[in-house]
């Protein structure tokens, strides 16, 4: 048994051109644009998207958006996913990126959310 849930969107743009789409997306959004000092790869924009955390992140691959998902067991997870069809792509630290049905990408990370907003938002999965 494990639990997960939706965590944040993400909004992946070329590194040339992060500053300028956070300052973008904060505006649209009415959000704060916040560096990320942990990950500077990171721009967080706070409150743009109640419930979910929102952030421009600075790639070095084409622009897309891409969901991630928070969970107690990144394995459990990344193993329920994948029977649902998803396919593994990749690992960057302790996340597991994989690409869905229809190509689109997300994470699987550790649980990232304060441990009491998780455990009352996660779905409890067999």
């Amino acid at each position: 048994m494990h639990r997960s849930r939706a965590y944040a969107v993400i909004i992946d743009v070329p590194e040339s051109d992060a500053a300028r789409a956070a300052e973008f997306w904060a505006a649209a959004l009415g959000a704060t644009a916040r560096p990320f000092p942990p990950a500077p790869q990171f721009t967080s924009l706070h409150e743009a998207i109640p419930g979910l955390d929102t952030a421009v992140q600075a790639v070095d691959d084409a622009p897309r958006m891409h969901l991630d998902i928070e969970t107690d067991d990144t394995a459990a997870e990344t193993a329920r996913l994948t029977a649902l069809g998803a396919q593994e792509v990749s690992k960057w630290q302790e996340c597991r990126v994989l690409r869905a049905p229809g190509g689109h990408l997300l994470c699987v990370l550790p649980v990232e959310s304060d441990p009491e907003t998780f455990r009352a938002q996660a779905t409890v999965w067999p």
